[in-house]
This record gives C-alpha cells, sequence and structure tokens, in this order.
C-alpha cells in the first residue's frame, strides 16, 4: 500500500505532495491545477482549484497500481467535505483505527473530522475511480468566522453535534450533471475560474437542499433502480453526449440498454434531473454552443450537426438558454453565457 500524508490546506501544495508520491507532471492555469499521470504508480489525473469564501474542489480520474492510502490532516477550522463518486468506489474512514465507510457509485457523502483528527482516503487497486472532492474550510486568518461559508454549511448540517465527527452518505441525483459539467468547460483563464466557480456554488446550494429533503423524508431510498440499472443509464448517457446528432428515440434506447421506458426516464430523472429527451435537447443545445463558438460553421449547418431539423425550433430553445439567439451569440461570444 502506497500512503501519502497531506499536511497542507493550499491548492498548490497539496498537488506538489501527491507529485512527490506519485510522480506525473503539474500544470497551472490561473490557480487551477492538473497533475497527468502515465507511470508505473498510475494512470489519469487530477484537477483542482481554489475559490473565494474558501471553496476548493479537486476530480480525481485515476486508476492506482496499487492500493492507495491519503491521509487528510485537519488544519486549522474543520472543513466541510463534499465528495461524489462518478465510477469505480473508495473507502473514507476518520484516522486509521476508526471504521471504513464505504462509496459507490453514485453515492455521495458529507464529512468533517473532529479537530485532530484525519480524513482518509482509501483507494483500491486496479479500479478505475472518478471522484470529485469539493471542500468548504475557513478562510486562514479571517478576523470574522461567524459569517464564513464554513460556518454556515455546519450550522445547516452540524447543529449542536460540530465537535463530533459527521459522516452522511446520500444519492448522487440532481448532482450528476453539474459535476460533469466541471469536467466539460473548454474555456481557458479567468472565463474558465468563474464558470467553475459558479457551478460549485450550484452544486453546494443543490446538495444542501437535497439533505434537506432526504432529511424531511427520513429515508434514502429514492429510487428502485439496481447498480447494473444505473450504470446502463450512465452508459446511455455518455452514448447521446458523444452522439448528439443521432435520432435517439426511447424505444432505442429501451432495446439497446434492456430497460424499460419507466425505467429510463426515473433513471435520467434521477441521475440528471431531466426526461430522457430533455437530456437529448439540452445536450444537443450544448453542443451547438461549443461549435459556435469553436468553429466556422453557420447557423444552417451547426443545426444539421447537431441532428435537429428545424432552424426556428433550435433558435427557440437557444434563446430560452442563453438569452440570446444563436446569431447574437455568434457575434457577441459571451462566454460566460454558458452559466444560464
Amino acid at each position: 500500500m502506497k500512503i501519502i500524508n497531506i499536511q497542507t490546506d493550499k491548492i498548490k501544495n497539496i498537488f506538489e505532495t501527491l507529485a512527490l508520491h506519485l510522480g506525473g507532471k503539474i500544470t497551472c492555469d490561473l490557480e487551477e491545477y492538473t497533475l497527468e499521470f502515465h507511470n508505473a504508480s498510475a494512470q489519469g489525473s487530477i484537477i483542482g482549484a481554489s475559490f473565494n469564501d474558501a471553496i476548493s474542489y479537486m476530480q480525481f480520474d485515476m486508476t492506482f497500481s496499487d492500493e492507495v492510502r491519503m491521509n487528510i490532516a485537519n488544519l486549522n477550522a474543520s472543513p466541510v467535505y463534499f465528495a461524489y463518486c462518478s465510477e469505480g468506489n473508495l473507502s473514507h474512514r476518520f484516522s486509521v483505527l476508526e471504521e471504513e465507510k464505504k462509496l459507490e457509485m453514485f453515492q455521495t457523502a458529507i464529512l468533517s473530522a473532529r479537530e485532530k483528527e484525519e480524513n482518509v482516503l482509501l483507494f483500491e487497486k486496479g479500479i478505475k475511480t472518478k471522484f470529485t472532492l469539493i471542500t468548504v474550510g475557513n478562510q486562514s486568518g479571517a478576523m470574522d468566522q461567524t459569517n464564513s461559508l464554513n460556518t454556515k454549511v455546519k450550522e445547516t448540517f452540524f447543529e449542536n453535534n460540530s465537535q463530533e465527527n459527521f459522516f452522511y452518505l446520500g444519492s448522487y441525483r440532481r448532482i450528476a450533471e453539474k459535476i460533469e459539467q466541471l469536467s466539460s468547460i473548454t474555456q481557458t483563464g479567468i472565463v474558465r475560474h468563474l464558470l467553475k466557480e459558479g457551478i460549485l456554488r450550484i452544486i453546494l446550494a443543490t446538495e444542501i437542499q437535497q439533505h434537506a429533503d432526504d432529511l424531511a423524508t427520513a429515508s434514502k431510498d429514492f429510487s428502485c433502480l439496481t447498480l447494473r440499472e444505473m450504470e446502463e443509464i450512465k452508459e446511455l448517457s455518455e452514448t447521446i453526449q458523444s452522439n448528439p446528432e443521432e435520432a435517439f428515440t426511447i424505444k432505442w434506447l429501451s432495446k439497446k440498454s434492456g430497460l424499460s421506458p419507466n425505467k429510463l426516464q426515473e433513471g435520467f430523472k434521477m441521475i440528471h434531473n431531466r426526461t430522457v429527451n430533455d437530456f437529448i435537447t439540452h445536450t444537443r443545445v450544448l453542443k451547438a454552443e461549443i461549435l459556435i463558438r469553436t468553429s466556422d460553421l453557420n447557423i444552417s449547418e451547426v443545426v444539421y450537426c447537431i441532428g435537429f431539423t428545424s432552424r426556428s425550433y433550435f433558435s427557440k430553445i437557444f434563446k430560452q438558454k442563453f438569452n440570446c439567439s444563436p446569431k447574437e451569440y455568434k457575434i457577441n461570444l459571451n462566454p460566460l453565457a454558458i452559466t444560464a
């Protein structure tokens, strides 16, 4: 087992520590760090950045060659972690001697360690794992922590139990699409930084609302879908995203996956918070925005490339999402409209 001790809360230093233990090459784009591995220790990449209000995130897309244990020290005020497993699995425990809790595909966890306790992440050997960790912690040296985001989040989740270890396991619903958006942003520099910060804040707001809904229903059994069925939904989603121009139908998707139409709709609503047809349309519009922004195609050619047959219908739904027509968007090329 490879053991990595992270004794810092600074993103830059965290990546330097990871590179020291795992090798790889670090690149940086306006304080967003990327560490890519293609060696005997690991294959894949880790991306991370920090933002205002002491929000930071790291995304792992990794296959480790050996079991890996990351011991994350609890420095100063205890941060709150929001964890999401998109593929594979991993385990968590508080300190070396605590009980392990497994985070499976399509699951989320909210956790915080008491003072001087560690958060320990355990990655299995040879398992491709996609994992997102969002951290909310107090700003170092801040004069007034009373109104900090960290304090408000703790008040929301922990009530009077903030001095104890906290671990809450929930479902991946509502948040999957936003997690994917973090990885799919193509802009660079300040635009990329602002877009990612906006998405992270939406994720946190959604997580807080979802947690409240979970408590209101007093149950975490929100779906009768099995893990295999959820994996089928994920594969269908990736097929649609890779080929948005195809004329997908419920019948074809049902036959391909072996899932009933009702199961399809339930799965897409759970992961993407959209119906199947809404997801297809949404994916096409996002692909259209990229083509308008990055290619020399005219609007009619873009419409054809993404599988729409009516330019007027495309213009209508494009305007609903980006608050301007495709033509106006192409003229203005306002990249911040992606958050609309």
